[in-house]
């Protein structure tokens, strides 16, 4: 705890550390992943790895070094010294006695706490520095001197302005001299060591300079033939004559590419012209005049040495450029095994028979000889449910509306039967409605697209990016659907910058190769330009007339447009609400892509809804609006979901704090001196020019421009395509950000009253930002935590949990849950969904759309297990009633054998050994998962006695049971109220449990085969 360790439930961040037992895990800020030690008495038995997203052990390791996880550490013995030096610097700062007092009083309380480092001096007896730690003979080379000076400068005077803020806001502080080394100390702790100092080349002068000439030509004309070739009929012609040559003057060829995927497809295209490739072999270390070689690698460019008769050429010169990514960083997982301890004491809960009840806890119960956990559910009138925890699939965390609180069912009662009845109707007459829509679309037959040709593997080598499994996944999904005769509605789910354009890029292709026309909706005129850009970028090298329809062209050019659309010779266009006009018409309209489909209002939507019984629909959201998700969870849309990030994208860093000069002037200075551009986010039009002004006058050298929506619209589009353009550092604006622009050289944002904004509009604010490879910052303002109201801290608090990439579904979901399910299908429903709950609404509503589709629908089984042993996960083996939640929700969801054995490997892992009552807890699951596949609803068994009861309706073949029983030479039983009994044979409970699994399994494959 003195090395600033925090004492964690599970170890996920450095600086964690957890007891169980024997096991001590630990987060040493040295390693990527923390330290699992397993003890014996007091010797470390052994020392491994694990992840921290599973949970599970990595590698093992003879040693390990555990470093301090803070800056600052306080010894206890050493306390009384460091509290007199707070003392004699507050005198010399002349503040009152209280400050240095509420400090101790920290201290005392917390240990080390935020921002104690900045009292360092204070602290130690001499401050180290990094030349300190540099061994003698260390070579320090100082690259451009002069450009360090100024930033150390700079440091120097921001350290200045911060100390002579917090003097004057009577804080306890320390000197910057005290904290930092100025340039002056730096230099001449480099004169003290060997040092290089690497300084730019003079444009101007002569100096002696080293050359060595070497005569290499680079491959200017093989690049700018290849280009010109690209949209004829031949586009390899002018790299087949390049090699031809090469090879003609006694060189080896060798061409490098990036991936194998990539040095397949050159061997390809060459092939049919005679060429061939040597590939799969590295660089070719021996001369072989005339060869052709395709190697991986990656070159910045290609060259002909005549002198080495070597000739090489690159993938970018060939194919044209590609984006060179980084190696991908860390990326922090949060699993099930972490999300579920949400359920606390005193929660509402639905039980799918006996309805709403409150939770109280896990309750440990003695019943006839055996000890079991079970969660205690208080209904009406202090009835009590004791639910064995391997059941917990019957019971859901109740999610209402908003301000409509339930009162709790009576067990045994009628009133959750005709609560349940109601919303039944309820749920039967919108599946109704809604199936008319999505009906229609199934049964008009539409057009079914062929499968995709060589150009259309050439269009999808194109896409300078790798694909993640997601994307190709989603893609994939697109154009299933687009080759299936009824119409396509699919939802690509995706945060920002996912590849979602490279899907619609993708469908639209494959839609203009059957001479289909595509039309492209989007909310705002600069996202419109944008996607126009890309997709002339994309179909540069093929006959695609494209449009752009917004306010940004005249009039007259509109109307031609809008003529060329109906004729038919537009194949793609690009437009915002200005496509929906009634002017609008298409010869031949295929495919309908709808970007950011959250932001279209119902009324643009009903437009919509006429297309989509004959025309593909595609739309694309990075937080998917409530109803969507609704109708996407339940088959009546369907969705496809990218989570992955990709390779080069860093979470957004994202900072919570109260309104702060320092903390704004310091951030918007921070990504001016990376060359980047930032947003202020100020969602109040009357004060927004006072609040530009007060910016300004913190950061004089900012260029900023202010941009809402009660602007003019020629001047907000003006201000925007100026930010674009990087002609303003700094946009001050309200959220007509929210989408539509696109700007990879933003990096940070800051938003003004965060509290006041819907948990998805945040996200998709925060969203703007971080959309290169720079590390992006969000800065959410907000007044004291004391004055936010409820809804307001869970959304913050939400957003702080799901600050991870790839978090935008989550987030759509639990905004789902904030603003409970009557915003999902109107008001009128929302008394139905307070009455039930979210889930078992959604269930109903699930049942009723089966029930019009003709869909068979069976509940999922939930047997019931008796067993005459105790089954449950010991306090002193998962000490935290929160994990042992989690561990009991995981397996009691579980449906495979494989998941228990998992499950058994990793409790040992993380735990230690399995006690009895766990391992019987993990029989007792496995009978579950055996019972489940057999259609048996409830397994009892007393001493040698095994009774079994069935469902039916989860057999396949129910007389099945008859064939076992016959086979079984009067071995098993069949009672008149239909019970399977069985007398086992003798043995201890565990060769008793062995024979019963035996059973289970026979059962099965006597009723599903």
């Amino acid at each position: 705890m003195a090395g600033g360790y925090t004492r964690s439930v599970v170890v996920e961040e450095p600086g964690d550390f957890c007891v169980r037992g024997g096991i001590i895990d630990i987060f040493s800020p040295l390693y990527d992943n923390p330290l699992r030690i397993e003890l014996f008495g007091d010797f470390a038995e052994t020392i491994r790895f694990f992840s921290p997203a599973s949970q599970r052990s990595l590698d093992h390791v003879h040693e390990a070094v555990i470093l301090p996880a803070r800056e600052v550490t306080l010894e206890k013995a050493r306390l009384d010294v460091i509290v007199g030096r707070f003392r004699v610097r507050a005198l010399e700062q002349e503040l009152p006695r209280t400050t240095v007092r509420d400090i101790v009083q920290r201290i005392k309380e917390q240990g080390v706490f935020p921002g104690i480092e900045s009292l360092t001096p204070l602290i130690y007896d001499r401050m180290d520095t990094l030349f300190d730690y540099l061994p003698d003979n260390t070579v320090i080379i100082a690259e451009n001197p002069a450009e360090l000076a100024q930033a150390a400068e700079k440091s120097e005077q921001l350290a200045q302005v911060n100390y002579d803020k917090a003097c004057s806001e009577k804080r306890l502080c320390v000197e910057p001299k005290d904290l930092f080394l100025n340039w002056e100390e730096i230099t001449a702790g480099l004169a003290r060591r060997e040092a290089v100092s690497l300084a730019p080349l003079a444009v101007t002068g002569i100096g002696v300079r080293l050359t060595a000439e070497a005569d290499i030509a680079d491959n200017s004309d093989l690049v700018l033939a290849m280009d010109q070739a690209k949209k004829t009929d031949h586009p390899a012609a002018p790299l087949v004559r390049w090699i031809t040559a090469q090879k003609e003057a006694g060189h080896t060829v060798v061409m490098a590419c990036e991936s194998d995927r990539q040095g397949g497809r050159l061997a390809a295209i060459i092939e049919p012209h005679g060429v061939d490739a040597v590939t799969g072999q590295s660089f070719p270390q021996v001369h072989r005049p005339g060869r052709v070689f395709i190697c991986r690698g990656r070159l910045s460019e290609g060259f002909v040495w005549s002198g080495n008769s070597l000739s090489v050429a690159t993938e970018a010169e060939i194919f044209g450029p590609r984006v060179k990514r980084p190696r991908p960083g860390k990326s922090k997982v949060h699993t099930e095994l972490m999300a579920f301890s949400d359920l606390k004491q005193g929660d509402l809960v639905v039980h799918d028979e006996h309805g709403i009840g409150q939770y109280e806890g896990l309750v440990k119960l003695s019943l006839e000889g055996t000890v079991n956990d079970f969660l205690l559910i208080v209904y009406r009138n202090d009835d009590r449910l004791y639910l064995p925890v391997d059941r917990m699939g019957l019971i859901q965390k109740y999610m209402g509306v908003e301000g409509m609180m339930p009162a709790l069912d009576k067990m045994g009662g009628r009133s959750w039967e005709r609560a349940k009845e109601k919303v039944r109707q309820s749920a039967e007459k919108i599946a109704g409605e809604l199936l008319k829509i999505y009906a229609q679309r199934k049964v008009k037959a539409g057009h079914g697209y062929g499968a995709a040709d060589s150009r259309f593997a050439d269009f999808e080598t194109d896409f300078p990016y790798e694909e993640t499994q997601d994307q190709l996944k989603a893609i994939e999904d697109v154009l299933e659907d687009m080759r299936n005769p009824s119409s396509m509605d699919r939802l690509v789910c995706g945060d920002v910058g996912y590849g979602k354009t490279e899907v619609a890029l993708r469908a639209s292709f494959l839609a203009v190769s059957e001479a289909r026309q595509v039309a492209i909706l989007v909310p705002t005129t600069v996202l419109a330009e944008q996607h126009y850009a890309t997709f002339v970028q994309r179909f540069d090298a093929y006959p695609v007339k494209m449009a752009c329809l917004s306010r940004f062209r005249s009039r007259i050019e509109q109307r031609r447009i809008v003529e060329e659309i109906k004729k038919g010779t537009v194949d793609i266009v690009i437009g915002t609400h200005r496509l929906l006009q009634k002017d609008v018409a298409f010869a031949d309209l295929g495919l309908f892509i709808i970007d950011e489909e959250q932001r279209f209002g119902v009324r643009h939507k009903e437009k919509l809804k006429r297309l989509r019984t004959s025309v593909d629909v595609l739309a694309l959201t990075a937080t998917p609006i409530p109803r969507t998700l609704h109708l996407s969870m339940m088959g009546i849309r369907d969705i496809s979901v990218i989570s992955t990030p990709p390779e080069q994208r860093h979470a957004i860093i994202t900072y919570v704090c109260e309104f702060d000069d320092t903390v704004i002037s310091e951030a918007i200075r921070s990504e001016l001196a990376r060359g980047g551009q930032i947003f202020f986010v100020h969602n109040n039009v009357r004060s927004i020019d006072r609040m530009a002004a007060y910016l300004q006058e913190r950061v004089p050298e900012v260029r900023l421009a202010v941009a809402h929506g009660q602007m003019a619209e020629e001047n907000l589009e003006k201000m925007m395509m100026r930010f674009m353009e990087r002609e303003v550092d700094m946009l001050v604006c309200t959220t007509i950000i929210e989408s539509g622009i696109d700007v990879a050289t933003a990096n940070t944002i800051l938003v003004n009253r965060a509290d006041r904004f819907g948990l998805a509009q945040i996200y998709q604010l925060r969203g703007r930002v971080g959309r290169s490879d720079e590390q992006a910052y969000a800065y959410l303002f907000i007044p004291e935590e004391s004055r936010l109201g409820k809804d307001a801290q869970k959304r913050l608090k939400v957003l702080m949990e799901h600050s991870d990439l790839g978090s935008g579904f989550q987030i759509a979901m639990n905004d789902l849950k904030i603003r409970g399910g009557g915003a999902i299908l109107g008001a009128s429903q929302s008394g139905h969904i307070a009455a039930v709950g979210y889930d078992m609404f959604l269930k109903l509503m699930e049942e009723a759309v089966a029930q019009l589709k003709g869909e068979p629908r069976t509940e999922g089984l939930e047997p019931e297990i008796n067993l005459p042993m105790s089954a449950y996960m010991a306090e002193d083996y998962v000490a935290d009633i929160d994990q042992r939640l989690s561990l009991y929700r995981r397996l009691a969801k579980m449906s495979d054998l494989k998941e228990i054995a998992a499950m058994k490997a990793e409790l040992a892992d993380r735990f230690g050994p399995l006690p009895e009552e766990t391992e019987n807890l993990l029989f007792k699951i496995m009978l579950r998962v055996l019972s489940v596949r057999a259609g048996v609803k409830r397994l009892d068994l007393y001493g040698r006695q095994l009774c079994l009861a069935f469902s039916e309706a989860h057999q396949h073949q129910p007389l099945g049971i008859v064939q076992m029983l016959t086979a079984g030479k009067q071995q098993y039983q069949l009672t008149p109220d239909h019970l399977f009994k069985t007398t086992l044979a003798k043995g201890t409970p565990r060769v008793m449990l062995a024979q019963t699994k035996n059973i289970l399994i026979e059962i099965a494959q006597h009723v599903n085969s």
